[in-house]
């Protein structure tokens, strides 16, 4: 489902896999190295993060984390990314977390303005749907509670 807003592509759009394992096959081999490069481990974090694949999405968001720890100047490049893995994941509270630091510290980023969007747009859509489910069990157990109360009076 494509989205009309112009700076979320990167919540719909992905790598190919044969773009995700260069990036994956850089990492490894700097890993076997034992010097990953920032640089290195964030493009590949990016990919990871960008996959329909719900494990490259976790795996993507830890390797951000830990680039968002240990390095305190690529923490606001970090941000968008770390809000759209959990965007993507369904983590909608985590994501509007890491939004909401990049918008204090960015307020004009239409990137995370389109983001929270998104966001917004996913809290009501699970919204919906509990109530839904919400409303389905009430039925089935007003239906039940009829059921039963017929039965009681047929005795």
């Amino acid at each position: 489902m494509p989205t009309d807003l112009p700076y979320a592509a990167d919540a719909e759009i992905s790598l190919s896999w044969d773009e995700l394992d260069v990036l994956r096959q850089q990492y490894n081999n700097e890993l076997e190295k034992s010097h990953v490069t920032v640089q290195t481990k964030f493009n590949y974090a990016w990919g990871l993060v960008k996959s329909p694949q719900r494990e490259h999405q976790v795996e993507g968001v830890k390797l951000l984390q830990e680039i968002y720890r240990a390095e305190a100047g690529r923490r606001r490049e970090c941000l968008y990314y770390l809000a759209l893995g959990h965007y993507k994941m369904g983590n909608f509270d985590d994501a509007r977390k890491f939004n909401e630091l990049l918008l204090q510290k960015e307020p004009g980023n239409l990137q995370a303005q389109s983001l929270r969007d998104l966001i917004d747009r996913g809290v009501a859509r699970e919204g919906y749907i509990g109530m839904a489910i919400a409303g389905g069990v009430a039925a089935v157990g007003t239906l039940l509670a009829v059921g039963l109360v017929r039965r009681a009076i047929r005795k």
